[in-house]
């Protein structure tokens, strides 16, 4: 499609189901990364995390208070929609660091804020952009959420998970209807594979 402001430029509509994903192993190579490079800062292993596993957004991530999480010597949960989630170890420890040192040298601008993941200006929460532009180090914000959604519903019912994580039905159904349509396009293109046959050398070669 042209726009007629602009015949030089061609929008090109994006379609459901093209972005890019962060494929399974992948998302295990990152995680690895977060959870045992201590080289990373804590806020952003522990915001990692919430992506990796649970698919979050970091428009959600950035509006988390500590009303939210509730750290003990025994748990760590965070309240991500309407349940408690419970991390285990070693996803617990960030998390655990950042309980223990949430200022991150904005102390003096945050004197009694409630946001878990602070901003450069005083009282607010850090910018969605710049946490992406910080994690975009280890992997596309995006392309992983996008790839975790799927792996989601593979482990309980839709409604389960939306519930869970704060979504609605409809997305988490969405994403399982992809999982479900790229799977299916992978078996008859195996099928279509084996039909063919291993390719015929050529006698001339």
């Amino acid at each position: 499609m042209t726009n007629p402001a602009f015949p030089q430029v061609t929008i090109v509509p994006h379609r459901r189901g093209t972005s890019p994903r962060l494929a399974k192993p992948g998302q295990d190579q990152a995680l690895k990364q977060v959870i045992h490079d201590n080289g990373l800062e804590t806020r952003d292993r522990a915001a990692a995390i919430l992506i990796l596993v649970f698919g979050q957004q970091a428009e959600k991530i950035a509006r988390l208070t500590w009303d939210d999480v509730a750290v003990t010597d025994e748990l760590v949960t965070i309240q991500l929609g309407t349940i408690k989630i419970s991390l285990p170890d070693p996803l617990a420890q960030p998390w655990r660091e950042l309980a223990a040192n949430p200022g991150h040298d904005l102390t003096a601008a945050h004197p009694n804020t409630k946001w878990v993941f602070r901003g450069a200006s005083p009282g607010r929460h850090i910018n969605p952009s710049h946490l992406t532009t910080r994690l975009s180090k280890l992997f596309s914000t995006r392309a992983a959420r996008l790839g975790t959604l799927p792996e989601l519903t593979k482990l309980a019912p839709v409604a389960i998970i939306a519930e869970t994580l704060g979504y609605s039905p409809t997305t988490i159904e969405r994403h399982a209807t992809d999982l479900a349509a790229a799977y299916a396009q992978y078996i008859a293109a195996a099928r279509a594979a084996r039909r063919l046959g291993p390719p015929v050398a050529d006698s001339h070669a």
